[in-house]
């Protein structure tokens, strides 16, 4: 079988890449071999066509139950923290009826009710930084995307087991998203070695405490259902197929913490670049504080959200460094032709998110962040995609651009910040997403 572009390095060593320097990785082989070429991540693996063509991509996810199917058991390596009944695990008519389930709490009238919830949580966390005094931004974003997530999804407020909760999840996802703890998520055979073996447990068994509280919260909410709630959890519990069954504990527990990890990491990641832009670039600061003033003092939820020039903020923010650098994987079912190249059944595709939204042709300068590339054109859902495309496509998408916007506002009306230096921040491998490079450091003025 031909494929297109194999890449011309040992498989061991293609490997090596992907898991440390990826993004290095796709920049030098999209420089090489252009919009499509293949990886062997490998010896024992199957080859991986990787792609960032807009026609190519629109091809692949406009055709996702046709052409291309999009198989759970490609996307192991979340498994050990959202487990085997996830989203993002499952496949075909169990991973369509469990979207079907999660879709209503993101959509509508929904969303106003999480305005508060956001607008709250940000007074509480920006309320403790002091003048003078420098803090990480990624840190307090962090805190703010994971508070607002966890009264979003479970509807606790300041209780026992939410303030738990939040101190073993907060663990998790850092330790979670470490060099180790990436290693041993690639190369599960190092979880025999003795400083592996020791994490893992580590690992599994904050994993198991937090699920003690997560499987207590859900029995609660079925002992004794309130149907005047409007989290997340509340609406799960009692929310049913077409055949009129339930998810069931193991279900919902799954789609929790794939809710709370998805929702979490990704926003406060996103969250910390906007301010690194906003704040290195000063014309940026300057029209996107003008453009909240003329909204006055405690606008509408909405009216922030609809807001022109912070929409393209947070486009620009999410297409210049996208914290998601991939589609999900699909297997071609048919033979298919893409950028020319025939792919035979069988073979796996992935789309590079950060290669789509880094080509010269569809971004004029895209090493530069230019807010008002947003509003000067409208790009399609397969030039511009940080949530994915298909039948995989982030279902908190909304929630997540609610939050950012919501976030940025109450931050950039409340506070005059500023860097506390301009050192060049990168994006590198954090977890199974993108991250920083270095700590962003803002500091409260005067």
């Amino acid at each position: 079988m031909t494929l297109p572009n194999p890449v011309q390095k040992p498989p061991s060593l293609q490997l090596l890449e992907w898991v440390f320097t990826p993004l290095s990785q796709m920049e030098e082989c999209a420089k090489r071999y252009g919009d499509i070429f293949t990886l062997q991540l490998g010896r024992n693996t199957p080859p991986l066509v990787v792609t960032s063509h807009p026609q190519a991509l629109q091809e692949i996810l406009t055709n996702d139950t046709e052409k291309f199917t999009s198989p759970g058991e490609l996307n192991t390596e979340f498994e050990p923290l959202v487990g085997k009944q996830s989203v993002f695990t499952i496949s075909g008519e169990a991973h369509q009826r469990q979207r079907q389930l999660l879709m209503p709490p993101f959509h509508g009238d929904r969303m106003r009710s999480y305005g508060q919830v956001i607008n709250d949580v940000a007074e509480e966390i920006i309320s403790q930084w002091q003048i003078g005094k420098p803090f990480c931004a990624r840190s307090a974003m962090q805190a703010l995307t994971l508070r607002v997530i966890i009264q979003a999804v479970f509807g606790l407020y300041n209780s026992s087991r939410a303030q738990e909760l939040e101190q073993l999840l907060a663990v998790i996802l850092d330790r979670g998203s470490s060099l180790l703890s990436m290693t041993l998520l690639f190369f599960p055979a190092l979880r025999m070695s003795y400083p592996g073996s020791l994490l893992w447990e580590k690992g599994m068994h904050r994993q198991q405490k937090a699920d003690e509280l997560i499987y207590s919260e859900i029995q609660e909410r079925r002992q004794k259902p309130d149907f005047s709630r409007t989290d997340i959890l509340s609406m799960l519990v009692a929310a049913r197929d077409e055949a009129g069954e339930q998810m069931t504990d193991e279900q919902l527990r799954d789609e929790l913490i794939t809710l709370l990890t998805a929702g979490h990491e990704t926003t406060a990641t996103a969250l910390t670049w906007a301010l690194y832009w906003i704040y290195k670039l000063p014309i940026v600061k300057k029209q996107l504080l003008q453009e909240l003033d003329n909204v006055g003092e405690n606008p509408d939820p909405m009216t922030i959200f609809k807001l022109p020039y912070l929409n393209a903020v947070c486009c620009e923010t999410l297409r210049i460094y996208p914290v998601g650098m991939l589609t999900f994987a699909r297997v071609a079912q048919t033979s298919v032709s893409l950028m020319g190249y025939k792919i035979e059944p069988g073979t796996d595709v992935i789309g590079s998110i950060y290669l789509a939204h880094r080509r010269q042709e569809t971004y004029p300068e895209p090493e530069k962040f230019k807010p008002e590339r947003f509003l000067e054109k409208q790009y399609s859902p397969y030039e511009f995609l940080p949530f994915g495309g298909g039948i995989r496509r982030c279902i908190g998408l909304a929630f997540a651009q609610f939050e950012m916007k919501l976030a940025l506002a109450k931050i950039m009306s409340r506070y005059e910040l500023a860097l506390v230096d301009t050192y060049e921040v990168k994006p590198k491998r954090r977890g199974l997403v993108t991250g920083l490079n270095r700590p962003i450091k803002l500091v409260v003025k005067n």
